[in-house]
C-alpha cells in the first residue's frame, strides 16, 4: 500500500484520529469518573504528543538536517547508532 496523498482523506483521517481519542476518553471517563486519573491522562497524552513532536520535527530541525524519519522505529535506531558512535569516539585507556 502506497502513502496517502489525498488531502480530503488525509483530513479525514486526521478527525478519525481525533474522534477515537475523544470517545476513548469518554468511555475512561464514563467508566472511572476520578479527577486526578483525568489529570493524569492529560499529562501522559500531552508528553507523548510532546516526545513524538521531538522525535520528528525537533531532532530533523534542529540536531541532524540530514536525517529523514520513516518512523518511530527509524528514531530509536537513530539514537542507538548515536550513542554507539559516542561510545567508540571516547579515548581508551
Amino acid at each position: 500500500m502506497g502513502d496517502l496523498k489525498n488531502k480530503r482523506l488525509i483530513i479525514a483521517k486526521g478527525f478519525l484520529f481525533l474522534l477515537a481519542g475523544v470517545l476513548s476518553l469518554l468511555v475512561i471517563f464514563l467508566e472511572y469518573a476520578d479527577l486526578k486519573l483525568a489529570l493524569l491522562l492529560g499529562l501522559a497524552i500531552w508528553c507523548f504528543c510532546r516526545s513524538y513532536y521531538f522525535a520528528f520535527y525537533v531532532i530533523e530541525h534542529y540536531v541532524d538536517a540530514k536525517f529523514k524519519y520513516a518512523g518511530l522505529w527509524s528514531f530509536v535506531r537513530y539514537m542507538l547508532r548515536r550513542k554507539v558512535g559516542r561510545q567508540s569516539d571516547t579515548p581508551q585507556g
